[in-house]
């Protein structure tokens, strides 16, 4: 009996290794049924058509696997393979990639659109070279104060038991510039921290505080943006590049327009969740300009010092003050695209 043509012999190795699905694990959180996890899980189902079954991806929404630093740490480990991470949770991947959100940054979603227009494929690339794939990013809105008690100043808030986080240091930061100790709690527990009284307030987009129910404790929204939310899936680079060129083409295609399409979405569903929160009764308050711009220079002074310390570098801080200094001054106002 003649021996197989080498040809013939290494199509038969290679044949079983390539039918292997390749399964990414991906945790978010994000509640299940909220647009993101629609909008990925039907992308997901996309891919795994388009790869006649070749890449499929499992979610763990809701926050079930932990928060972000939770995901990257089991990421490392390999239990997870990327995560649908925030802003201030993809910072410790890539300490740039927060810049988007530091507080009293951006007063209206125009100067968040040029800015994205501006630093969006420097981020991208800081990620992609911090050892991840990124789908693009998606913005989720101005997150505001909403509280139990009217909140229009800083005195008001020293009365106040402020969530925040757990490990955000650059908000901490901000706080701290003006002797407020906020209350750290992970995301899961704020609901409760509401109920019990242990905080008083909070931040949110308004999409994010239906999602989470905060808004049945809550009666007031302090119109000044605090701070811009964005987020992006990312995954392990080292996974992704397990998939065939032409594989990874159609899940970069897929996912790219899935965060695209967010992105649009998102923010309509703000808008139309602020109308819902004031058809509910959430009373919508205004602080005093002296106050917002007390707030406005006292978190600059602090992500001076953040920047000086490491956290971020100064480079991104001063392009993104450059790029808003050249917009508010009508230098260059074309517009690139809607965030």
């Amino acid at each position: 009996m003649k021996s197989l043509p080498l040809t013939l012999l290494l199509l038969s190795l290679w044949l079983p290794i390539q039918s292997e699905a390749v399964t990414f694990k991906i945790a978010s959180i994000a509640p299940d049924g909220t647009s993101w996890m629609k909008q990925m899980r039907k992308g997901a189902k996309e891919v795994k058509q388009r790869t006649n079954g070749r890449v499929k991806f499992r979610f763990y929404p809701g926050g079930i696997m932990g928060n972000d630093k939770s995901v990257l740490r089991k990421i490392r480990i390999g239990q997870l393979h990327g995560g649908a991470l925030t802003g201030g949770g993809l910072s410790d991947i890539y300490p740039d990639s927060q810049i988007y959100s530091l507080p009293f940054v951006f007063r209206n979603l125009q100067e968040v659109d040029y800015v994205r227009g501006k630093m969006e494929s420097q981020l991208i690339k800081g990620i992609d070279q911090s050892g991840f794939v990124s789908f693009g990013i998606s913005g989720g809105g101005f997150a505001y104060m909403m509280s139990k008690e009217p909140v229009h100043s800083i005195n008001d808030l020293l009365k106040s038991k402020v969530w925040m986080p757990e490990g955000d240091n650059v908000n901490r930061a901000a706080f701290s510039s003006f002797n407020i100790t906020p209350i750290s709690l992970p995301l899961p527990d704020v609901l409760t921290g509401l109920q019990t009284g242990l905080i008083d307030t909070v931040a949110a987009s308004t999409v994010g505080a239906i999602a989470l129910q905060w808004h049945s404790r809550v009666k007031y929204l302090n119109n000044t943006p605090l701070l811009y939310l964005y987020g992006t899936m990312v995954v392990k680079k080292s996974k992704f590049k397990k998939l065939s060129v032409s594989d990874q083409a159609i899940v970069r295609e897929v996912m790219n327009n899935v965060f695209a399409k967010l992105n649009t979405q998102n923010r309509k569903d703000n808008l139309a969740a602020m109308e819902a929160l004031k058809n509910q009764g959430i009373e919508i308050i205004d602080s005093p300009t002296e106050t917002i711009n007390r707030w406005r220079t006292g978190s600059a002074q602090a992500m001076d010092k953040l920047s000086q310390e490491g956290v971020f570098s100064p480079a991104i801080l001063t392009t993104l003050r450059k790029h808003l200094s050249t917009y508010r001054n009508g230098k260059d106002v074309a517009q690139s695209g809607t965030h």
